[in-house]
């Protein structure tokens, strides 16, 4: 029995640990007025070429709700490519991966920007202090652009922490390629994640078999 549990431990620590400094999931939740949703990001090794501790998102999957538009819990589909598209001539801080989702109407320049980077230690200053000049959360103020299943696309990004606010603040924005359907600019909260089940599991194992050890140990001695 011992044998099969340290077995089965061995091989959910490494499915879900593959490395202690190279993570390779992020689960969270966030909800604001009307909208909502479970995300779960997927990201490798590879990072913008501009801010080395931003890690480019490879994919996405999840829930997302926006009561507003009355949509309830459609599936996230997947990412929209980085099209590395030029920022405004006097955005140097943008980063390497910055990119423009057009949308016809709707829009103040006639476009969604994103990047699809994840800021484990939280994002850095990526716009000039006189464009805006906060800055924070595991997004950056352009965000991660994706698709949900009823053909609608989908921003979510971070505004930073705002004067006078304790957590970081976040927005969202539901378009198509002809319009903006619905627009959050803040006010959206990203709770701190919970460990994914894989990885519960995992970790519950090995708890099992270190509280079972001494018994264990006895009937084999």
């Amino acid at each position: 029995m011992r044998q099969k549990l340290v077995y089965l431990a061995t091989i959910l620590s490494l499915a879900t640990f593959p490395s202690l400094a190279k993570a390779s999931a992020y689960e969270f939740s966030f909800a604001g007025p009307g909208t909502s949703g479970v995300l779960t990001l997927t990201y490798g090794t590879a990072t913008d070429s501009k801010y080395p501790q931003a890690f480019e998102v490879t994919g996405i999957g999840g829930i997302f709700t926006d009561t507003n538009l009355g949509i309830v819990n459609a599936t996230v589909t997947g990412l929209d490519p980085i099209n590395h598209a030029a920022p405004e001539p006097t955005n140097n801080l943008a980063p390497n991966d910055f990119s423009k989702f057009p949308v016809a109407a709707g829009t103040m320049d006639g476009s969604l920007s994103y990047d699809n980077l994840y800021y484990p230690g939280g994002s850095p200053q990526t716009a000039p202090l006189t464009d805006y000049p906060f800055h924070g959360g595991f997004l950056d103020i352009y965000g991660l652009l994706f698709n949900i299943s009823n053909g609608d696309t989908v921003n979510l990004w971070s505004n930073g922490l705002l004067p006078g606010a304790t957590a970081d603040d976040y927005g969202v924005a539901v378009a198509t390629s002809a319009t903006t359907l619905d627009y959050v600019g803040n006010g959206v909260v990203a709770p701190t994640p919970e460990p994914s089940s894989l990885c519960m599991l995992g970790t519950g194992l090995l708890a099992l078999l270190l509280w079972r050890r001494p018994s264990l140990l006895r009937m084999t001695s």
